[in-house]
């Protein structure tokens, strides 16, 4: 193949856009000491990365995925969860719900408390 068209690789990719987005992927990865699948034959990056497209050197989906997983910038592991976590300073089994104490507040005495509240002094600096 003496010279590349877009005609050439949009039979493989059918969407012009994402043909330049996976061949300046294709290039940035040659760039970066990836192993060619085509001659050079003095071609640059770009070229070669339209080459290898168009003989379907790489699957287009291949690509696509190294290009999505290239621009993620966290990628969330999926672990399973633990069952059930003891408290801090009980074994397992031990804990009886009858003996979680919680602090129960009405709505009065909240209201009472914040009553009681006193303002922060104004100072210089809220001028």
């Amino acid at each position: 193949m003496a010279r590349v068209t877009v005609e050439d690789c949009i039979d493989k990719v059918d969407n012009r856009f994402e043909l330049v987005l996976l061949a300046s992927h294709r290039a940035r990865m040659i760039s970066a000491g990836s192993q060619l699948m085509v001659d050079r034959d003095r071609d640059k990056n770009p070229v070669v990365a339209l080459r290898e497209i168009a003989e379907e050197k790489f699957a287009p989906e291949d690509l696509k995925e190294e290009l999505i997983h290239s621009l993620q910038k966290y990628v969330e592991v999926d672990e399973p969860e633990e069952d059930a976590v003891p408290l801090i300073g009980t074994s397992v089994g031990s804990v009886d719900d009858s003996e979680i104490q919680f602090d129960r507040m009405s709505e009065d005495d909240l209201l009472r408390g914040l009553e009681g509240l006193v303002p922060p002094a104004a100072s210089d600096e809220d001028d």
